[in-house]
């Protein structure tokens, strides 16, 4: 009995020494598993009235130089001060490529289409749909982020759909050479409607003039069972640098004083109203509210406003 209790102590001793041990093993284990990298979700769902609004992540990548694109009229002084003042950097920029799917029951529209045939099709069906299901293809304005997902090797990546877009826009496109254009676009050309500013897309989808970032830059109404929500495409493409300054000048903006004055008129509605909206290069999931601030803007990003239908 008495050799028992000995080898029960030695053992219990032992056991005490390597606690230290098996705890430092577990921390280097711990320690050595692999750095998985700065994640975005890809997918975003939300209701509106009897829609269904998703927006899907086709792409992000960091730029440097911001202020060679933004606030390209005001000294770097203030441009560094109003980054400061949003606890972001002023030497780079995060760029999001967010095109949007609406379901509303009879039709599956889809706004806007990335920078290629592939990335747009892997997000659809990261969202749940394949490509065939898309009944439209709305394009807010020509630009190659835009436009570069409406082919693929050729063939329309869409082919069951039909395709909407500014009468303004298409016709200033049109007009001068752009291989993006001439290449992803013309060729759907006899598929098209072209709308102007109130034009329907479809029940409860309207167009809304914005023009300034190109020639005919369209964004998007839907309202659903009294709930709205506005596409607004290339509106503002800085959640800080252009909502919260609107006036600052933008390289992308083909007409800067007319973008300005767009932005001002249509954020200073969505404002007055309470409608919130989806903003192409917005923080994904790039969905939003704006309140005006001072002689400005200030972004809201949604919470769960729109989740619980």
């Amino acid at each position: 009995m008495t050799k028992s209790i000995n080898v029960n102590r030695r053992t219990a001793l032992l056991g005490a020494a390597a606690l230290p041990m098996a705890a430092s093993l577990a921390s280097q284990a711990s320690a050595m598993a692999p750095m998985q990298g700065a994640q975005v979700p890809r997918v975003n769902r939300m209701k509106l009235g009897a829609f269904e609004v998703t927006t899907m992540l086709a792409g992000t990548r960091t730029v440097e130089g911001a202020q060679g694109i933004f606030g390209m009229n005001v000294s770097a002084e203030e441009f560094a001060e109003a980054s400061a003042a949003a606890h972001i950097p002023a030497d780079k920029a995060q760029f999001f490529f967010t095109p949007t799917l609406v379901n509303t029951g009879n039709e599956l529209i889809l706004f806007d289409t990335g920078l290629n045939g592939a990335g747009i099709a892997a997000a659809v069906q990261a969202a749940g749909y394949s490509a065939d299901q898309v009944t439209h293809v709305v394009i807010t304005h020509m630009h190659g982020d835009h436009i570069g997902g409406l082919m693929t090797d050729g063939s329309p990546t869409f082919a069951n759909a039909a395709y909407v877009t500014g009468q303004v826009e298409y016709d200033a496109w049109a007009t001068q050479e752009n291989e993006r254009f001439d290449g992803n676009v013309k060729p759907l050309a006899e598929k098209m409607t072209f709308i102007g500013d109130e034009g329907a897309v479809t029940s409860g989808v309207t167009g809304m003039a914005a023009f300034g970032h190109t020639p005919g830059h369209m964004g998007y109404m839907l309202e659903s069972e009294g709930q709205q929500l506005m596409l607004i495409g290339d509106l503002a493409n800085h959640y800080v640098w252009s909502l919260a300054h609107p006036d600052w000048e933008v390289r992308f903006d083909m007409d800067k004083a007319g973008a300005a004055a767009s932005r001002r008129k249509v954020l200073g509605m969505l404002a007055a109203d309470g409608v919130p909206f989806v903003g192409y290069h917005m923080p994904f999931p790039g969905v939003g509210y704006v309140e005006t601030r001072g002689d400005g803007f200030h972004y809201v990003p949604h919470s769960y406003q729109l989740l619980m239908g």
